[in-house]
Protein backbone atom coordinates (compact mmCIF):
# COMPACT_ATOMS: atom_id res chain seq x y z
CA UNK A 1 0.00 0.00 0.00
CA UNK A 2 1.47 3.37 -0.96
CA UNK A 3 1.46 6.40 1.26
CA UNK A 4 -1.43 8.19 -0.54
CA UNK A 5 -3.83 5.24 -0.14
CA UNK A 6 -3.02 4.97 3.55
CA UNK A 7 -3.74 8.67 4.12
CA UNK A 8 -7.08 8.31 2.27
CA UNK A 9 -8.16 5.40 4.43
CA UNK A 10 -7.33 7.30 7.59
CA UNK A 11 -9.26 10.33 6.42
CA UNK A 12 -12.30 8.14 5.56
CA UNK A 13 -12.32 6.48 8.99
CA UNK A 14 -11.98 9.84 10.68
CA UNK A 15 -14.92 11.19 8.65
CA UNK A 16 -17.11 8.25 9.67
CA UNK A 17 -16.23 8.74 13.33
CA UNK A 18 -17.00 12.46 13.15
CA UNK A 19 -20.38 11.80 11.53
CA UNK A 20 -21.24 9.14 14.17
CA UNK A 21 -20.33 11.50 17.00
CA UNK A 22 -22.48 14.20 15.44
CA UNK A 23 -25.51 11.90 15.15
CA UNK A 24 -25.07 10.73 18.76
CA UNK A 25 -24.91 14.31 19.98
CA UNK A 26 -28.03 15.23 18.01
CA UNK A 27 -29.93 12.19 19.35
CA UNK A 28 -28.92 13.00 22.93
CA UNK A 29 -30.08 16.59 22.59
CA UNK A 30 -33.44 15.40 21.14
CA UNK A 31 -33.93 12.95 24.03
CA UNK A 32 -33.15 15.62 26.57
CA UNK A 33 -35.63 17.94 24.88
CA UNK A 34 -38.36 15.29 24.96
CA UNK A 35 -37.74 14.62 28.65
CA UNK A 36 -37.93 18.31 29.42
CA UNK A 37 -41.17 18.63 27.46
CA UNK A 38 -42.56 15.56 29.19
CA UNK A 39 -41.65 16.93 32.59
CA UNK A 40 -43.46 20.16 31.84
CA UNK A 41 -46.62 18.38 30.53
CA UNK A 42 -49.39 17.97 33.17
CA UNK A 43 -50.33 14.43 34.34
CA UNK A 44 -53.58 13.02 32.84
CA UNK A 45 -56.62 13.40 35.09
CA UNK A 46 -60.14 11.93 34.92
CA UNK A 47 -63.36 13.31 36.40
CA UNK A 48 -65.50 10.96 38.51
CA UNK A 49 -68.26 11.11 41.07
CA UNK A 50 -67.74 9.51 44.45
CA UNK A 51 -69.96 7.10 46.37
CA UNK A 52 -69.51 6.05 49.98
CA UNK A 53 -69.90 2.38 50.85
CA UNK A 54 -72.78 2.03 53.32
CA UNK A 55 -73.79 -0.80 55.63
CA UNK A 56 -77.08 -2.63 55.11
CA UNK A 57 -78.73 -5.78 56.43
CA UNK A 58 -78.92 -8.28 53.60
CA UNK A 59 -80.17 -11.82 53.26
CA UNK A 60 -79.06 -13.83 50.20
CA UNK A 61 -81.86 -14.98 47.94
CA UNK A 62 -82.61 -17.27 45.04
CA UNK A 63 -85.23 -16.95 42.32
CA UNK A 64 -87.88 -19.51 41.43
CA UNK A 65 -90.72 -19.60 38.91
CA UNK A 66 -94.16 -19.79 40.49
CA UNK A 67 -97.75 -20.21 39.36
CA UNK A 68 -100.62 -18.10 40.68
CA UNK A 69 -103.59 -20.12 41.93
CA UNK A 70 -107.02 -18.98 43.06
CA UNK A 71 -107.89 -19.83 46.65
CA UNK A 72 -110.88 -21.77 45.28
CA UNK A 73 -110.94 -23.25 41.80
CA UNK A 74 -113.26 -25.96 40.48
CA UNK A 75 -114.21 -27.72 37.27
CA UNK A 76 -118.00 -27.47 37.06
CA UNK A 77 -119.84 -30.66 35.99
CA UNK A 78 -123.45 -31.85 36.20
CA UNK A 79 -124.22 -34.65 38.64
CA UNK A 80 -127.38 -35.84 36.87
CA UNK A 81 -128.19 -36.35 33.19
CA UNK A 82 -130.80 -34.16 31.53
CA UNK A 83 -131.73 -31.67 28.85
CA UNK A 84 -130.51 -28.08 29.19
CA UNK A 85 -133.35 -25.62 29.73
CA UNK A 86 -131.43 -22.42 30.56
CA UNK A 87 -127.77 -21.31 30.31
CA UNK A 88 -126.21 -18.28 32.01
CA UNK A 89 -122.52 -18.94 31.40
CA UNK A 90 -120.72 -15.83 30.16
CA UNK A 91 -116.94 -16.38 29.90
CA UNK A 92 -115.03 -13.88 32.01
CA UNK A 93 -118.08 -12.77 33.98
CA UNK A 94 -117.85 -12.56 37.76
CA UNK A 95 -120.80 -14.24 39.46
CA UNK A 96 -121.81 -14.17 43.08
CA UNK A 97 -122.37 -17.25 45.23
CA UNK A 98 -125.78 -18.82 44.47
CA UNK A 99 -126.06 -17.36 40.98
CA UNK A 100 -127.90 -19.66 38.53
CA UNK A 101 -125.50 -20.94 35.87
CA UNK A 102 -127.18 -23.91 34.15
CA UNK A 103 -130.73 -25.23 34.62
CA UNK A 104 -131.75 -28.67 33.33
CA UNK A 105 -135.33 -29.61 32.48
CA UNK A 106 -137.17 -30.59 35.70
CA UNK A 107 -140.76 -30.71 34.45
CA UNK A 108 -141.08 -34.41 35.35
CA UNK A 109 -139.70 -33.78 38.82
CA UNK A 110 -142.16 -30.92 39.38
CA UNK A 111 -145.04 -33.22 38.40
CA UNK A 112 -143.76 -35.87 40.80
CA UNK A 113 -143.48 -33.20 43.48
CA UNK A 114 -147.14 -32.22 43.12
CA UNK A 115 -148.22 -35.86 43.37
CA UNK A 116 -146.07 -36.39 46.45
CA UNK A 117 -147.45 -33.27 48.11
CA UNK A 118 -150.94 -34.72 47.59
CA UNK A 119 -149.77 -37.97 49.19
CA UNK A 120 -148.45 -36.02 52.18
CA UNK A 121 -151.80 -34.23 52.58
CA UNK A 122 -153.65 -37.54 52.48
CA UNK A 123 -151.19 -39.16 54.91
CA UNK A 124 -151.70 -36.30 57.35
CA UNK A 125 -155.49 -36.69 57.15
CA UNK A 126 -155.30 -40.44 57.73
CA UNK A 127 -152.94 -39.99 60.66
CA UNK A 128 -155.20 -37.43 62.31
CA UNK A 129 -158.17 -39.71 61.86
CA UNK A 130 -156.33 -42.69 63.35
CA UNK A 131 -155.19 -40.62 66.30
CA UNK A 132 -158.76 -39.49 67.02
CA UNK A 133 -160.07 -43.07 66.78
CA UNK A 134 -157.25 -44.21 69.06
CA UNK A 135 -158.43 -41.84 71.75
CA UNK A 136 -161.93 -43.42 71.52
CA UNK A 137 -160.33 -46.89 71.53
CA UNK A 138 -161.82 -47.51 68.07
CA UNK A 139 -158.47 -48.43 66.44
CA UNK A 140 -155.22 -50.05 67.40
CA UNK A 141 -151.87 -48.40 68.07
CA UNK A 142 -150.40 -50.40 65.17
CA UNK A 143 -152.68 -48.64 62.69
CA UNK A 144 -151.69 -45.26 64.15
CA UNK A 145 -147.99 -46.14 63.76
CA UNK A 146 -148.55 -47.31 60.18
CA UNK A 147 -150.29 -44.03 59.31
CA UNK A 148 -147.41 -42.05 60.82
CA UNK A 149 -144.88 -44.12 58.80
CA UNK A 150 -146.86 -43.48 55.59
CA UNK A 151 -146.64 -39.74 56.30
CA UNK A 152 -142.88 -39.95 56.89
CA UNK A 153 -142.37 -41.87 53.62
CA UNK A 154 -144.40 -39.31 51.65
CA UNK A 155 -142.41 -36.42 53.15
CA UNK A 156 -139.13 -38.20 52.34
CA UNK A 157 -140.25 -38.58 48.74
CA UNK A 158 -140.81 -34.82 48.57
CA UNK A 159 -137.34 -34.17 50.01
CA UNK A 160 -135.82 -36.55 47.45
CA UNK A 161 -137.58 -34.86 44.53
CA UNK A 162 -136.53 -31.41 45.73
CA UNK A 163 -132.93 -32.63 45.98
CA UNK A 164 -133.07 -33.86 42.38
CA UNK A 165 -134.44 -30.49 41.26
CA UNK A 166 -131.62 -28.73 43.16
CA UNK A 167 -128.98 -30.97 41.53
CA UNK A 168 -130.40 -30.16 38.10
CA UNK A 169 -130.30 -26.45 38.90
CA UNK A 170 -126.55 -25.70 38.93
CA UNK A 171 -125.52 -22.59 40.85
CA UNK A 172 -122.19 -20.90 41.65
CA UNK A 173 -120.86 -22.29 44.94
CA UNK A 174 -118.82 -19.13 45.61
CA UNK A 175 -117.93 -15.77 44.08
CA UNK A 176 -115.98 -16.65 40.97
CA UNK A 177 -115.00 -15.79 37.43
CA UNK A 178 -116.58 -17.97 34.74
CA UNK A 179 -114.29 -19.75 32.29
CA UNK A 180 -114.91 -20.87 28.71
CA UNK A 181 -118.19 -22.72 28.15
CA UNK A 182 -119.86 -24.62 25.29
CA UNK A 183 -123.33 -25.42 26.64
CA UNK A 184 -126.58 -24.53 24.85
CA UNK A 185 -130.33 -24.80 25.59
CA UNK A 186 -131.82 -28.06 24.31
CA UNK A 187 -128.51 -29.91 24.60
CA UNK A 188 -128.63 -33.28 26.35
CA UNK A 189 -125.95 -33.73 28.96
CA UNK A 190 -124.74 -37.05 30.30
CA UNK A 191 -123.66 -37.30 33.90
CA UNK A 192 -120.30 -35.64 34.56
CA UNK A 193 -120.25 -33.46 31.44
CA UNK A 194 -117.75 -30.58 31.69
CA UNK A 195 -119.66 -27.30 31.78
CA UNK A 196 -116.99 -24.71 32.60
CA UNK A 197 -114.34 -23.77 35.17
CA UNK A 198 -114.78 -21.38 38.06
CA UNK A 199 -111.87 -19.40 39.48
CA UNK A 200 -112.53 -17.86 42.88
CA UNK A 201 -112.40 -14.08 42.95
CA UNK A 202 -111.27 -12.30 46.08
CA UNK A 203 -108.54 -10.21 47.62
CA UNK A 204 -106.07 -13.08 47.93
CA UNK A 205 -104.38 -15.75 45.76
CA UNK A 206 -101.85 -18.51 46.28
CA UNK A 207 -98.47 -18.81 44.57
CA UNK A 208 -96.95 -22.29 44.29
CA UNK A 209 -93.23 -22.56 43.50
CA UNK A 210 -90.46 -25.14 43.80
CA UNK A 211 -87.16 -24.63 45.61
CA UNK A 212 -84.13 -26.92 46.15
CA UNK A 213 -84.21 -29.18 49.16
CA UNK A 214 -81.57 -27.24 51.11
CA UNK A 215 -83.48 -23.99 50.55
CA UNK A 216 -86.77 -25.50 51.70
CA UNK A 217 -85.14 -26.70 54.91
CA UNK A 218 -84.32 -23.09 55.83
CA UNK A 219 -87.82 -21.72 55.16
CA UNK A 220 -90.55 -21.37 57.78
CA UNK A 221 -94.29 -20.80 57.59
CA UNK A 222 -94.97 -17.09 58.04
CA UNK A 223 -91.77 -15.91 56.31
CA UNK A 224 -92.05 -13.36 53.53
CA UNK A 225 -91.06 -13.80 49.88
CA UNK A 226 -91.10 -11.32 47.00
CA UNK A 227 -93.28 -11.96 43.97
CA UNK A 228 -92.36 -10.23 40.72
CA UNK A 229 -95.03 -10.26 38.03
CA UNK A 230 -94.24 -9.76 34.35
CA UNK A 231 -93.71 -6.32 32.89
CA UNK A 232 -93.09 -3.30 35.11
CA UNK A 233 -95.49 -4.32 37.87
CA UNK A 234 -94.23 -3.50 41.37
CA UNK A 235 -92.89 -6.19 43.68
CA UNK A 236 -95.60 -7.91 45.73
CA UNK A 237 -94.96 -9.32 49.17
CA UNK A 238 -96.31 -12.80 49.92
CA UNK A 239 -96.33 -14.86 53.09
CA UNK A 240 -95.46 -18.56 53.13
CA UNK A 241 -98.46 -20.61 54.31
CA UNK A 242 -97.33 -24.19 53.58
CA UNK A 243 -94.19 -26.19 52.77
CA UNK A 244 -94.62 -29.64 51.26
CA UNK A 245 -93.17 -32.41 53.39
CA UNK A 246 -92.24 -34.39 50.27
CA UNK A 247 -89.15 -33.87 48.14
CA UNK A 248 -89.31 -34.79 44.47
CA UNK A 249 -86.92 -37.74 44.01
CA UNK A 250 -86.04 -36.62 40.46
CA UNK A 251 -85.44 -32.89 40.89
CA UNK A 252 -84.76 -32.86 44.66
CA UNK A 253 -87.11 -29.88 44.89
CA UNK A 254 -89.88 -29.20 47.39
CA UNK A 255 -93.07 -27.26 46.71
CA UNK A 256 -93.82 -24.13 48.71
CA UNK A 257 -97.08 -22.20 48.82
CA UNK A 258 -97.30 -18.48 49.59
CA UNK A 259 -100.34 -16.25 49.95
CA UNK A 260 -100.76 -12.81 48.38
CA UNK A 261 -103.35 -10.47 49.82
CA UNK A 262 -104.51 -7.16 48.43
CA UNK A 263 -106.76 -5.59 45.85
CA UNK A 264 -104.23 -5.89 43.00
CA UNK A 265 -103.18 -9.52 42.73
CA UNK A 266 -101.96 -11.44 39.64
CA UNK A 267 -104.56 -13.37 37.70
CA UNK A 268 -104.87 -17.10 38.50
CA UNK A 269 -102.72 -19.17 36.16
CA UNK A 270 -100.16 -16.41 35.64
CA UNK A 271 -96.45 -17.19 35.80
CA UNK A 272 -94.42 -15.09 38.24
CA UNK A 273 -90.88 -14.94 39.58
CA UNK A 274 -90.47 -15.52 43.30
CA UNK A 275 -87.43 -14.23 45.20
CA UNK A 276 -86.83 -16.61 48.10
CA UNK A 277 -84.51 -15.78 51.04
CA UNK A 278 -81.61 -18.17 51.62
CA UNK A 279 -79.54 -18.33 54.80
CA UNK A 280 -79.35 -15.89 57.73
CA UNK A 281 -79.44 -12.10 57.68
CA UNK A 282 -75.98 -10.56 57.20
CA UNK A 283 -74.50 -7.09 57.58
CA UNK A 284 -72.93 -6.21 54.22
CA UNK A 285 -71.83 -3.21 52.16
CA UNK A 286 -73.83 -1.57 49.38
CA UNK A 287 -72.52 0.68 46.60
CA UNK A 288 -74.03 2.06 43.37
CA UNK A 289 -74.09 -0.33 40.44
CA UNK A 290 -72.09 2.16 38.36
CA UNK A 291 -69.12 1.75 40.74
CA UNK A 292 -68.69 -1.97 40.04
CA UNK A 293 -66.49 -3.00 37.10
CA UNK A 294 -66.57 -6.55 35.76
CA UNK A 295 -63.62 -8.06 33.95
CA UNK A 296 -61.77 -11.31 33.17
CA UNK A 297 -60.16 -11.21 36.59
CA UNK A 298 -63.47 -10.82 38.42
CA UNK A 299 -65.33 -7.88 39.96
CA UNK A 300 -63.44 -4.81 41.06
CA UNK A 301 -63.95 -1.25 42.26
CA UNK A 302 -61.72 1.84 42.21
CA UNK A 303 -61.13 3.12 45.73
CA UNK A 304 -60.44 6.84 46.15
CA UNK A 305 -57.30 7.44 48.24
CA UNK A 306 -54.37 9.93 48.41
CA UNK A 307 -51.26 8.86 46.52
CA UNK A 308 -47.60 9.17 47.63
CA UNK A 309 -47.59 12.71 46.34
CA UNK A 310 -50.70 13.58 48.38
CA UNK A 311 -52.90 13.95 45.30
CA UNK A 312 -56.22 12.13 44.87
CA UNK A 313 -55.80 8.87 42.97
CA UNK A 314 -57.65 5.57 42.54
CA UNK A 315 -56.54 2.09 43.43
CA UNK A 316 -58.26 -0.96 41.94
CA UNK A 317 -59.50 -3.56 44.41
CA UNK A 318 -61.10 -6.97 43.84
CA UNK A 319 -64.47 -7.50 45.54
CA UNK A 320 -67.13 -10.19 45.80
CA UNK A 321 -70.53 -8.93 44.63
CA UNK A 322 -74.00 -10.37 45.16
CA UNK A 323 -77.52 -9.35 44.22
CA UNK A 324 -78.81 -6.01 42.99
CA UNK A 325 -81.63 -4.03 44.55
CA UNK A 326 -82.68 -0.88 42.75
CA UNK A 327 -79.62 1.15 41.71
CA UNK A 328 -77.31 -0.50 44.25
CA UNK A 329 -75.45 -3.80 44.48
CA UNK A 330 -74.40 -5.83 47.50
CA UNK A 331 -70.67 -6.30 48.17
CA UNK A 332 -69.99 -9.34 50.34
CA UNK A 333 -66.24 -8.84 50.78
CA UNK A 334 -63.35 -6.61 49.70
CA UNK A 335 -64.80 -3.28 50.83
CA UNK A 336 -65.47 -1.72 54.22
CA UNK A 337 -68.12 0.73 55.34
CA UNK A 338 -67.17 4.37 54.79
CA UNK A 339 -64.66 3.84 51.99
CA UNK A 340 -65.05 6.04 48.94
CA UNK A 341 -65.29 4.51 45.48
CA UNK A 342 -65.49 5.99 42.01
CA UNK A 343 -69.05 5.80 40.67
CA UNK A 344 -69.98 7.66 37.48
CA UNK A 345 -66.96 7.72 35.18
CA UNK A 346 -65.30 4.64 36.66
CA UNK A 347 -65.30 2.91 33.26
CA UNK A 348 -62.43 5.14 32.04
CA UNK A 349 -60.13 4.63 35.03
CA UNK A 350 -56.98 2.59 35.47
CA UNK A 351 -54.96 1.74 38.54
CA UNK A 352 -53.12 4.75 40.07
CA UNK A 353 -54.58 7.40 37.78
CA UNK A 354 -55.11 10.92 39.07
CA UNK A 355 -58.79 11.89 39.48
CA UNK A 356 -60.83 14.96 40.21
CA UNK A 357 -64.13 14.63 42.03
CA UNK A 358 -67.22 16.24 40.52
CA UNK A 359 -70.67 16.89 41.94
CA UNK A 360 -73.16 14.34 40.55
CA UNK A 361 -75.97 16.92 40.66
CA UNK A 362 -74.05 19.18 38.29
CA UNK A 363 -73.58 16.26 35.90
CA UNK A 364 -77.29 15.58 35.93
CA UNK A 365 -78.05 19.23 35.30
CA UNK A 366 -75.61 19.29 32.40
CA UNK A 367 -77.07 16.11 30.95
CA UNK A 368 -80.56 17.63 31.27
CA UNK A 369 -79.47 20.79 29.45
CA UNK A 370 -77.85 18.78 26.69
CA UNK A 371 -80.94 16.62 26.23
CA UNK A 372 -83.13 19.72 26.11
CA UNK A 373 -80.99 21.34 23.39
CA UNK A 374 -82.63 20.80 19.94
Amino acid sequence: MNRNNWIGSVLLVALVIIIGLGLAAWKYESFQGEQAASANQPEPMESVTVAVARAIDHRPSTTSIGTVLALRSITLKNELAGTVREVRLTPGQIVEAGTLLVALDVSVEHADLRAQEAQVALAKTVLNRRQNLSQELATTQEEVDRARADLDVAQAQIARTKAIIAKKTIRAPFRARVGMADVHPGQYLDEGTLLTTLQGVGEAVHVDFAVPQHVAEGLRVGETVEVLATGHAPTIMAKIVAIDARVDPTTRNAMVRARIEGTKVPAPGASVRVRVPVGPLRNVVAIPVSALRKGPGGDQVFVIAPGHDGRTRVQSRSVESSTMFGDEIVILSGLTVGEQVAALGSFKLRDGILVTITDPSSNRSQDHRQSATP
